[in-house]
């Protein structure tokens, strides 16, 4: 009886991680709520000015690294982009105000132009804010509290990937999850190929509770969300180039389905809405296709593929019966959900490695030149509203308390709602 209390329990705890209206601190993980960029707030216009901003301030080092927030704190990462000196800093939401600033040192490794040395989110819960990043040599799993004081930290071994870093670890009941995929190319001559895993520690200690591999074709950047069924519990969803659309059990790590979607390098995550599970591929030579595949807790059949003008990177966003995406190159595009059909497609300018999020029934869509092109959410095109940052961005703004977080490649700003935030308790 206590054992199918304790797993009830459980299931109801990864559906409130789910959905979007479970806790009033929305924004706990890259891309909020369950990955999928939404909010429902009113308050975040559809142009500004620099006046308009409530606070700016300048980090230490740059880095693409998403805001994440609890009640009033908001934490980010930052890196030197010379001796890969790693930042982990916490603002007051409120007024910008440095709570506290924490670093680690580092060494230097081979990355991505368009990566860097701090490209992973945080992710928080009540008690602590978790991170990731790597080096050549190890990847680092890292708990603090929300005043900045360790409380565990894992070497989970070498990293191999030409690329660098960038997946993002995510909070689901009392584990803390993490995608560690790599891939051949990134090992030095000779030596073995470090494994691909997802792996899952206990929040409170770091103990590894599970690990289960995965196949080492290409580094898998996606972060895995939770998909609930119309049947069952709850699966932790995920993409890879190996692997494709899979499935595992959040609580044991067992794989549950796979299906073989993707023939090139996964980077956007999944996102889940209703029975689909959207997921995309691609490289830097083109070839990008989205797949949305229906699934009823076993393993998903694809319902339609978009292979013209498809993201690479940037994730897409839901508004009711609509799908929103934007190209790598600058391509908006409104299809419908469940059919893939498209309402509207049209050239926004820009290139994109920022994901889309969506505030009610406005798209903001931040290019990498730092331009926040604003859309309407709604079967027909229309522009709202262009914002020059000042700066180039490669990270996906929160929204949280009635105000959106930019982070630009060396600044934090915030914007929207009444000039002194109402904060969460």
């Amino acid at each position: 009886m206590n054992r199918v209390l304790n797993l009830g329990l459980f299931f109801a705890g990864l559906l409130l991680v789910s959905r979007p209206d479970a806790s009033a601190q929305e924004w706990t993980r890259f891309r909020g709520p369950n990955g999928t960029g939404e909010s429902e707030t009113t308050t975040i216009p559809a142009t500004w000015t620099a006046e308009d901003y409530h606070w700016k301030v300048k980090l230490p080092g740059v880095g693409h690294s998403s805001p994440v927030l609890w009640g009033d704190r908001l934490f980010v990462l930052s890196a030197d982009p010379e001796t890969a000196l790693r930042y982990v800093l916490c603002y007051d939401a409120r007024t910008g105000g440095l709570l506290w600033e924490k670093s680690f040192e580092s060494a230097p490794y081979r990355v991505h132009a368009q990566n860097s040395y701090a490209s992973s989110s945080p992710a928080v819960d009540a008690d602590r804010v978790y991170v990731a990043w790597a080096t050549s040599a190890s990847v680092t799993l890292m708990a603090l509290t929300h005043q900045g004081d360790v409380v565990w930290q894992n070497d989970l071994g070498t990293w191999s990937s030409l690329n660098g870093f960038g997946t993002s670890p995510i909070v689901v009941e009392d584990l803390v999850i993490l995608s560690n995929s790599q891939e051949s190319k990134g090992a030095a001559a000779g030596a073995p190929v470090p494994e691909s895993v997802v792996l899952a520690f206990e929040r409170a200690t770091g103990k590894e509770r599970w690990r289960t591999a995965r196949k080492t074709v290409h580094t898998s950047y996606a972060v895995p969300a939770i998909f609930q069924p119309t049947k069952g519990p709850a699966q932790l969803v995920s993409t890879s180039t190996g692997e494709g659309l899979f499935a595992l059990d959040p609580r044991t790590g067992d794989e549950l389905w796979s299906n073989p979607l993707f023939d090139k390098r996964t980077v956007s995550s999944p996102l889940v809405k209703q029975d689909l599970i959207i997921g995309s591929t691609g490289s830097g030579g083109g070839g990008n296709y989205l797949v949305a595949a229906r699934s009823d807790g076993t393993t998903p059949v694809p319902a339609y593929k978009i292979d013209t003008q498809a993201p690479y990177v940037p994730m897409s966003v839901a508004r009711g019966d609509l799908l929103f995406l934007v190209s790598d190159g600058g391509i908006a595009s409104c299809l419908d959900l469940a059919s893939g059909n498209v309402h509207w497609r049209k050239r926004i300018g820009g290139n994109y490695s920022s994901s889309l999020v969506r505030a009610n029934d406005k798209l903001y869509c931040t290019s990498m030149d730092g331009e926040v092109v604003v859309l309407a959410a709604d079967h027909d095109f229309e522009e709202l509203g262009r914002v020059p940052l000042g700066e180039g961005s490669r990270a996906t703004p929160a929204i949280a308390n009635g105000r959106m977080f930019l982070r630009t490649y060396s600044q934090l700003m915030a914007i929207g709602g009444p000039k002194q935030a109402t904060v969460n308790p």
